[in-house]
């Protein structure tokens, strides 16, 4: 169901529901850049993280104004910046997954998944900006998170029994809902479609992200 514009001091707003959920994303990814940022925790894992939110915060901006709010004053392939911002920010946080699981794998693994992490953005990334497609962009954040972030953290969890993992493993588990969400369509009201409710849940996703990324800065018991 697409949500009817409304008009706002003269400003036709198009999906204004829809935009509104994607700044809320926007906010919970850009307010948790800032706090990590402020703490200044150390290593790649980290520092990758930070980059996380901070690009997935730009793409739900994008995303919401220029790809929902606006796209009537541009055309459709000025979705595709938010779009690449987000596929850079899933592999943003493959990679800190990948770096905070290397102390506990064999070190050929943890190159060679850092190296398929290039090549797998790289690919899909040039087939998205051909096809203009967003299901590649689909794609791409289902590997990310499920092949990706899901395995290394839940490997690492099942280890240590570090905090930080766990919640990211339940980042992962909402964020899944969000996506077959928007995938069947599941629209409470014409003004709560399934965007938004899909942007709800990607929100409370990042809050769970964000928290671990506080608990994983934390000693982590010996490997059993």
């Amino acid at each position: 169901m697409q949500q009817p514009s409304i008009s706002l001091l003269g400003i036709r707003i198009d999906e204004p529901v829809n935009m509104f959920t994607d700044l809320i994303v926007a906010a919970v990814c850009l307010i948790a850049y800032y706090k990590l940022t402020r703490l200044k925790l150390p290593g790649k894992t980290q520092r990758y993280f930070r980059l996380y939110f901070l690009l997935m915060g730009l793409a739900t901006f994008f995303g919401g104004v220029i790809g929902h709010g606006f796209l009537y004053a541009f055309s459709f392939a000025w979705k595709l910046p938010g779009w690449i911002l987000s596929m850079f920010s899933i592999a943003l946080i493959e990679r800190s997954s990948i770096e905070n699981a290397r102390p506990l794998i064999d070190p050929r693994i943890g190159k060679s998944f850092l190296t398929l992490n290039i090549i797998e953005l790289i690919i899909v990334m040039t087939i998205t900006i051909y096809t203009l497609n967003f299901k590649w962009v689909e794609f791409h954040s289902g590997y990310g998170l499920l092949a990706v972030v899901l395995t290394f953290h839940g490997f690492v969890y099942l280890r240590t029994r570090n905090p930080g993992s766990s919640n990211i493993i339940i980042g992962v588990g909402i964020a899944s809902i969000a996506a077959l969400i928007f995938m069947n369509e599941i629209s409470p009201h014409i003004w709560f479609n399934h965007i938004d409710l899909s942007h709800v849940l990607m929100a409370v996703a990042a809050q769970f992200f964000y928290r671990g990324a506080l608990k994983l800065s934390s000693p982590s018991p010996q490997p059993n």
